[in-house]
This record gives structure tokens, sequence and C-alpha cells, in this order.
């Protein structure tokens, strides 16, 4: 009667469990990670990191070209709007002043019939 020999599953410390639901347990995969730093190579980290950063140098440029766009628009439209409300105030003064006070101004400024024509 010779002892039946079990032959020992492979693992780390020649056992397993008896538990058939409990896995291995493995090293851990460190997935949140950035891509950067996933590999090891410290070349190719260096690469990925100054592409980033002439992205991020572009994008600011880009943002900055819009906004001076935008303030460049933004200072033509009250420009224009000022003249607008210059323009109305001009008429409504001259609709209030009478003839013979606008005939006279004129005259002060030397824009008579004789002068103009």
């Amino acid at each position: 009667m010779d002892p039946q020999v079990v032959s020992l599953a492979s693992s780390s410390n020649g056992r397993t469990s008896g538990k058939s639901w409990k896995a291995q347990k493995t090293a851990t995969v460190r997935s949140q990670l950035p891509e950067g730093l996933k590999t090891k190579n410290w070349d190719d980290r260096m690469r990925k990191t100054q592409q980033a950063i002439a992205i991020k140098k572009l994008e600011a440029e880009l943002r900055e070209e819009k906004q001076a766009e935008f303030q460049r628009r933004r200072q033509v439209t009250q420009e224009r709007k000022k003249a607008a409300e210059e323009r109305q105030r001009l008429e409504e003064d001259k609709a209030k002043m009478g003839a013979r006070k606008a005939a006279r101004l004129r005259r002060k400024a030397g824009r008579t019939k004789k002068i103009n024509g």
C-alpha cells in the first residue's frame, strides 16, 4: 500500500486555494494613469509632454486671436453707435432751432448764400 501522491498545482506558494470561486491574485494594473506615464521610456514621455505643451500654446494663441477679433468688432460697433447718436442729437437740435436762428449761426460761421452760392 503505497501512499497516493497528489501533485501540487503550480502557484506562487506551491499551492492553490480550494475555493474555486477565488481568483488568483495578480499585480495591480494601473489603468488610471495618464498615457504618458504608462510608458517606461523617458524620451517617449518627454516627447509626449512637449507635444502637449505645444498644443496648449497653439490653443492659447487661437483663443487670443479670437478674443482680439471680438474686441475689434466691438470697438467698431461702439464707434458707429456713438456717431449715429451724435447725428441724431444734431438733428434734434436742428429741429428745435428756428430757421432764423440757424441762418444767423450759418452767417456767424461764414457760410452765407454769397459765399456758398
